[in-house]
């Protein structure tokens, strides 16, 4: 599958079968997000896979009741170091945790970003230092749903020409 083709077919699954993922799958994931740009090549990020079951339970309340991230294999925590990347972690943890999705996509795994979460929550259940902020949480398993696309906008409502207002031609 080539990117172009793994953009289109991604989708925010949210109902998983409930099987492990192998860690060679684990780390090919991880080792897309190594791969990823980042401001002045500080590489901002950390990540946590949380597997264990009782901490993908815990996580449900600290994600305000999304059930379904208990169900996911994985679930990938992208966080940032503030202090190294004050003005771009942000950035740089989403560009990171997109090459995830992507290379899972290519692998026939699902995923969905979390971005709704107490991050006090999160930081204290997994211990996570001060300095850091947590940025995302990504789901991934395997998918037992198989959702259409999404309604998307036409690239004249999104893009313009050189300055804002002029359609492309």
């Amino acid at each position: 599958m080539d990117v172009f083709e793994a953009i289109r077919r991604r989708r925010s699954i949210r109902k998983y079968h409930r099987k492990n993922l192998d860690w060679n799958t684990i780390i090919r994931l991880l080792e897309a997000a190594r791969l990823a740009p980042s401001a002045k090549n500080l590489q901002p990020w950390k990540f946590i896979v949380v597997s264990d079951q009782e901490l993908k339970d815990k996580l449900v309340k600290a994600c305000y009741n999304q059930k379904f991230i208990a169900d996911a294999s994985i679930v990938i925590v992208g966080i940032g170091d503030a202090e190294l990347s004050p003005r771009r972690y942000q950035t740089d943890v989403t560009i990171a945790l997109e090459h995830i999705v992507l290379e899972a996509t290519e692998l026939g795994l699902g995923t969905c970003w979390i971005g709704a979460f107490k991050e006090d929550e999160v930081k204290e259940l997994l211990k996570i230092p001060n300095k850091y902020r947590v940025v995302a949480l990504l789901t991934v398993g395997y998918p037992a749903e198989s959702p259409p696309p999404r309604p998307r906008k036409k690239l004249k409502e999104i893009v313009y020409h050189n300055v804002y207002g002029v359609e492309l031609r």
